[in-house]
């Protein structure tokens, strides 16, 4: 372990940040003439630098963003982006300098909640994060009558390049944060992940669905390169929403039905997603791979776990530890009316890490205790924490950051 100066950056430092991450990911530098789009992902003060004397060796940043939690309401959220450690600096305990100091920002912002995409999943279960969330990446061979034509209604509509953002923005802001898991997308976010994509020539195409009160639904896709169009391509879509299941029908519908296609692949969508049952023949798609797709962190337990709605079960109590943040640490009487501190005797023991995988509803406690990751004191609770921690649904994100 070695001494690092942790410090937040300044925003003539972040184009060193975002090479960093990119040199640990594998990627070339910023282009010059790209980095006047990438400037404003970062958001200013939330961009922490480690160094060993005067180099920057590791970095993390974060937006700040809310997520939607069981019961409807949204917290606020620092969206992790952008953690990488320099390689001949990795195993030094520079990303854990860098986590500590990140989260203890999250806490002082009063933010409720941290989340992350993990590009290595052994790593940030050390820091409190719990796979909270999964997706499924599917494949569907294409044709105009591939939809069930009786879940179909509305209209759908090509949207030209330089009205895109505007246009889906709305509409994902009219959709709302309808799931447990999904977050609010920043101002960073957009630009990021659209606004940079279209002016850089990203060959992305969208198109919005228009139902009886207006535009209510989108689709984002590209072509993945082919030698030869003319023999089918394979589209790849990259972002959908829609507010009912008849334009989420007719999205699906659109982009299996468009000319020279083959298949249509489809990257982070919900598990539970009906589209087998959409289709006339449900052996037209197959599922490439289910994974984990949001990690959370509770960063305030007590807020976190007051804030979401519970099942209909007698009490369980719950003690966490955490090593990262130990005011969270304690016991937790987890009823239908709320959860509290108290003294009375665990139930059920378990770290902040498997806490944030349970907290979405995704996974039931009992498969955590079967896998040896919670602690039972009480046999009877388990079945009572399955009925209390459940959710109507898969959680879902669906924004990549």
């Amino acid at each position: 372990m070695t001494d690092h100066d942790v410090r937040v950056l300044d925003a003539h430092e972040h184009r060193a940040a975002v090479n960093l991450v990119r040199h640990a990911l594998h990627f070339p530098p910023v282009p010059e003439d790209d980095w006047p789009q990438v400037a404003p992902t970062y958001s200013e003060g939330r961009v922490w630098g480690a160094h060993a004397g005067d180099e920057l060796v590791g970095t993390a940043a974060s937006w700040a963003s809310r997520l939607a939690v069981p019961g409807g309401r949204e917290l606020p959220l620092a969206a992790v982006i952008r953690v990488g450690v320099r390689p001949d600096h990795t195993r030094r305990g520079v990303l854990s300098a860098l986590m500590r100091h990140q989260l203890a920002e999250f806490r002082e912002r009063g933010e409720v909640l941290a989340a992350l995409h993990a590009s290595e999943p052994v790593i940030y279960g050390r820091y409190g994060y719990g796979p909270a969330t999964r997706a499924r990446t599917v494949s569907v061979r294409a044709g105009r009558d591939a939809i069930h034509p009786e879940a179909l209604s509305g209209r759908v509509s090509v949207v030209a390049p330089e009205d895109a953002s505007d246009r889906v923005r709305a509409v994902y802001d009219r959709v709302g944060l309808v799931r447990p898991g999904m977050v609010a997308r920043t101002d960073e976010w957009w630009t990021a992940l659209y606004v940079r994509a279209l002016a850089t020539g990203a060959n992305l195409r969208t198109a919005v669905h228009v139902g009886a009160d207006g535009e209510d639904g989108f689709v984002t896709w590209k072509p993945l390169p082919c030698d030869n169009p003319t023999r089918g391509v394979v589209l790849q879509v990259e972002d959908l929403h829609a507010a009912t299941p008849a334009a989420a029908a007719a999205l699906w519908a659109f982009v299996l039905g468009i000319d020279l296609v083959k298949s249509v692949r489809a990257e982070g969508r919900p598990v539970d997603e009906p589209l087998e049952w959409l289709l006339t023949n449900p052996r037209l798609l197959s599922t490439e791979a289910v994974d984990d797709d949001l990690w959370v962190r509770l960063v305030d337990v007590p807020a976190a776990l007051d804030a979401r709605s519970w099942g209909e079960a007698e009490p369980v109590v719950v003690e966490v530890a955490d090593r990262v943040l130990p005011d969270n640490a304690g016991r937790y009487r987890v009823a239908p009316d709320g959860v509290r501190r108290t003294d009375a005797p665990a139930d059920l023991e378990l770290d902040v890490a498997e806490l944030g995988a349970l907290y979405l509803g995704d996974v039931p406690p009992s498969v955590l205790a079967s896998a040896g990751r919670i602690a039972v004191r009480d046999a009877a609770a388990l079945a009572r924490a399955d009925r209390l921690f459940a959710v109507g649904g898969s959680p879902w994100c669906g924004s990549f950051f």
